[in-house]
């Protein structure tokens, strides 16, 4: 028996994760995630990982696991079905109830969601796939074990070892210690708090911090949150509990979410508490807001800039940030809380020694690794430095140095009969930079583009020729976009427009033919040139010349 295992996405980065698990050439994929666009990328969104290997081997796809529909894991999902209409996907009865939502918000339709149950083994002949219940922040998270004659792949992204969650948030340690007992040949584990000293419980929970937060702030307290995050969602409600303020959730995506986790029991909350718009204004309201992938802090933002239709900002109001800020965004972050600073708005962030994100620390990894006992071990999820740390927590517990497996995306582990192969081998892998709702790849010459605008601007040079004589008939006129002020310039604008007569007239032969290809090129270096010595700067220059 042969076994692959590779990542699309996901290793040495947050976020973007995506996993392969080949067996006898049959594929099946664990998680599709997205991760957010830094600053600098100038209008990108949101990042996906390039699905052509998958789409190149679509015939020999089992099909797709996911754990829970946090963004990380799930965000590139309809992405993927928009590629692969027919690929099974498989995933709890919460995660698939999300799956809908976001199918329906997108206008895809999904042809084969299978609904599965943890502890319910789902066969496939020569392997099987058995789902395990696991403790995080998303209702009915699951691990995979992945069930071979040579041992099982077990598949573990993001979870939190506390023994005191249950129902939907539970965790068996008894079932993962049984699976352990089994034989593990590898397993995948996650590494994004692999640096932190100690189990994360109890500092995962924060209903005690929010019921003082909320005591000590009579006035109106506006929480950002995100959609997803339902147990720390639950833990606003259970702080307010008894303490008669009307929660108002704004936003379509947080409010189908919150409805649909109430309609089918994830979320246990006396529905009278619910407001509407006409308490947005109360001083004593709650109201939750949150951001789409799309565009993170939106909405806080356009809070601050006064163009929201419900929401002002009063010197009386909290805003509490109960959503984890991701490395990206981090300019942002501190931006949206200088300018509530200056409204005088009251400013309450999460502590430090506290979490909104329920990852393993390194005792939990420590943990993990001792119950399930894997002859080789494969840090996974998280930037290489955590990878490293998570490869070191792992060798303290027993696993030896030479089975443990650091690699990054687009690199294969191979295991033949058991053991593990030498194999040098790689698959293609690449980031796909989304714009807003777009599903094509914005790509690196758009981005450098965008670069050159933001620094240098733009200079369009326009002309009119007859069709006939190729006579000039209007221009050439000079528009600048961000690049200078035209009005104390104008004798470098007159300079622009004769150099680009000059072009012009240069590239019309016998009055019958212009030469516009070459016309473009000679502009954008000539002018491109005398505007360098001019000014430093080198701005975009696009030139329209057309015929009438």
């Amino acid at each position: 028996m042969k076994i692959n295992i590779m990542a699309l996405g996901g290793l040495n980065e947050n976020g973007k994760n995506l996993y392969i698990v080949s067996i006898n050439d049959k594929l099946l994929i664990f998680d599709c995630g997205m991760k957010y666009a830094p600053d600098k990328m100038y209008g990108v969104d949101y990042i996906i990982p390039d699905f052509s290997y998958l789409i190149e081997n679509k015939d020999k796809i089992i099909g797709l696991f996911i754990t829970h529909p946090h963004r990380e894991n799930m965000g590139a999902l309809t992405d993927l079905i928009k590629a692969l209409p027919n690929i099974n996907v498989y995933a709890s009865r919460y995660t698939s109830e999300i799956i809908k939502l976001e199918c329906a918000e997108e206008n895809i339709k999904i042809n084969n969601l299978n609904i599965i149950s943890a502890h319910k083994k789902i066969d496939f002949k020569e392997f099987s796939v058995f789902p395990f219940s696991v403790t995080h922040s998303s209702p009915e998270t699951l691990g995979y074990s992945i069930n071979t004659k040579n041992g099982a792949i077990i598949y573990m992204a993001d979870f939190v070892i506390d023994p005191t969650m249950s129902g939907n948030y539970d965790m068996d340690l008894g079932k993962l210690a049984y699976i352990g007992k089994q034989g593990v040949l590898c397993l995948m584990c996650e590494s994004v708090f692999a640096e932190k000293k100690g189990h994360t419980s109890p500092n995962h929970k924060l209903e005690m911090f929010f019921k003082s937060m909320i005591e000590k702030n009579k006035g109106r307290i506006i929480f950002t949150v995100l959609p997803l995050h339902i147990y720390t969602i639950s833990e606003i409600f259970k702080a307010l509990a008894g303490k008669n303020r009307k929660v108002v959730i704004m936003g379509k995506e947080l409010h189908n979410i919150v409805s649909l986790c109430i309609k089918e029991g994830y979320l246990n909350i006396d529905e009278n508490i619910l407001g509407n718009l006409t308490d947005l204004k109360q001083k004593d309201t709650v109201i939750l807001i949150s951001n789409d992938r799309e565009t993170p802090y939106s909405n806080i933002n356009r809070i601050i800039g006064g163009r929201d239709k419900f929401i002002t900002l009063e010197q009386t109001d909290t805003i509490c940030f109960a959503e984890p800020s991701y490395d990206a965004y981090e300019k942002t972050v501190v931006k949206i809380m200088n300018e509530l600073a200056i409204k005088g708005v009251n400013i309450v962030t999460i502590p430090k020694e506290k979490s909104v994100r329920h990852h393993a620390s390194s005792e939990d990894i420590m943990l993990l690794v001792k119950l399930f006992n894997p002859k080789y071990y494969m840090p996974i999820k998280g930037e290489y430095r955590y990878q490293v740390e998570n490869a070191n927590l792992a060798s303290k517990v027993g696993v030896k140095k030479e089975n443990i497996l650091l690699k990054q995306n687009g690199e294969i582990v191979t295991f033949e009969n058991g053991k593990l192969k030498e194999n040098y081998d790689k698959i293609f892998v690449d980031d796909i930079l989304i714009d807003g709702k777009s599903s094509e790849d914005v790509g690196e010459l758009v981005l450098k583009d965008r670069e050159l605008l933001s620094n240098n601007g733009l200079v369009v040079i326009s002309a009119t020729l007859n069709k006939k004589d190729k006579t000039l008939v209007l221009g050439p006129e000079i528009i600048t976009r961000g690049f200078i002020y035209a009005k104390e310039n104008m004798e470098l604008l007159e300079e622009i427009k004769n150099k680009s007569l000059e072009i012009i007239k240069n590239n019309i032969h016998s009055s019958k033919f212009a030469d516009y290809a070459k016309m473009r090129n000679d502009m954008r270096e000539i002018i491109g040139n005398y505007l360098f010595k001019q000014t430093s700067c080198k701005p975009v220059i696009l030139t329209v010349v057309q015929e009438i």
